[in-house]
């Protein structure tokens, strides 16, 4: 085995990042810091990823409500001379308009992101939710303005949510989603897909191939979120093979029980799969931040290794997702 390589992955439309990002969905959330004056933890968590070579900085105007693209405005004015990729979402917040995709909301959102980070250009502007209204209403709209953003210069990419179900989701309920996403990919023509990834989260076939293969094939970057199930943190913690969860009992004889092994292996499960990929962390301290990008320095996973944690994976899946029949016993089949 040997270092992964760190060197930048190439997400489409000229965007070049690190593997590892940093996300602040933590900010504002209960439990965390509740004043823009006590920020200054999240503040030095965030110098700290730079120090340790985070360029993709991942934020939303639903974030605390605009309190993490102020704060992240902060850092950028801390680093005049470095260069990040910013990101940011849309559709959470409706404020006064119809609807949070409705008439130019979209355009006024990012001029108060753009605002916010004291930034005159976006590099990745990503539509975060599916919902756009009854019947789709605002979809032809909001399509429109993202696309005459990227032609003005006011954004380099057009980003937009994966497809992704919650782990007790029925057969059904993954193939609506798989069907709505490929309704809206093919029409907004996205540069940059935003997903959830983790053990937990349910594979989902587009078009015959998973996510790394579907976006491989048109050229779309990827962007993982919530790589750290926070169900599994602890699996592997040495409490005695009766309370490892069920398929995690190789990935400990494999890889031990130390402290950052889940994360590590979580991590590296995704940022080794393919080149036009990259993952974003959240944290609450700085400590975390240290034992993820600790897990770049290290040696990779062996091909063997990968199909190893790939069938873990799969067999806690297999026991968190109910399947039809135990549903209709509890009242709740399809």
């Amino acid at each position: 085995m040997t270092d992964l390589d760190i060197t930048s992955r190439h997400l489409g439309q000229g965007l070049s990042v690190h593997p590892l990002g940093v996300n602040l969905g933590a900010v504002g959330l209960p439990g965390s810091y509740t004043r823009e004056e006590d920020d200054g933890p999240f503040l030095d968590g965030l110098r700290r990823a730079v120090e340790l070579g985070a360029n993709l900085l991942d934020a939303a105007d639903s974030y605390g409500a605009g309190r993490a693209e102020r704060m992240l405005g902060r850092l950028l004015r801390e680093y005049p001379h470095r260069t990040f990729l910013t990101s940011s979402k849309v559709g959470r917040i409706r404020g006064s308009a119809p609807h949070a995709y409705a008439d130019r909301h979209i355009h006024h959102q990012l001029q108060q992101t753009l605002e916010n980070l004291y930034v005159e250009e976006l590099d990745l502007y990503t539509l975060d939710s599916w919902d756009f209204g009854p019947q789709d209403r605002y979809l032809g709209p909001a399509i429109d303005q993202m696309h005459t953003l990227r032609e003005v210069g006011a954004i380099k990419a057009i980003g937009m949510r994966g497809p992704y179900t919650p782990a007790e989701a029925t057969p059904a309920e993954r193939a609506a989603c798989t069907e709505r996403f490929l309704y809206l990919f093919r029409l907004i023509r996205p540069n940059v897909i935003w997903t959830r990834c983790n053990a937990l989260t349910p594979v989902i076939t587009l078009e015959g191939d998973d996510l790394f293969a579907f976006t491989a094939r048109y050229g779309v970057g990827v962007i993982l979120a919530a790589p750290v199930a926070l169900g599994l943190r602890t699996a592997l913690a040495p409490v005695g093979p009766e309370k490892v969860p069920g398929g995690l009992e190789s990935l400990r004889a494999r890889f031990g029980d130390t402290p950052g092994t889940l994360t590590r292996l979580a991590l590296l499960s995704g940022i080794q799969r393919v080149g036009h990929c990259a993952t974003v962390v959240g944290f609450t301290s700085e400590d975390q931040l240290e034992e993820s990008f600790e897990s770049l320095s290290g040696p990779v996973l062996t091909a063997v290794e990968l199909r190893l944690l790939d069938d873990a994976y799969a067999r806690v899946r297999a026991q968190t997702h109910p399947k039809p029949k135990e549903r209709l016993a509890a009242g709740t089949g399809m």
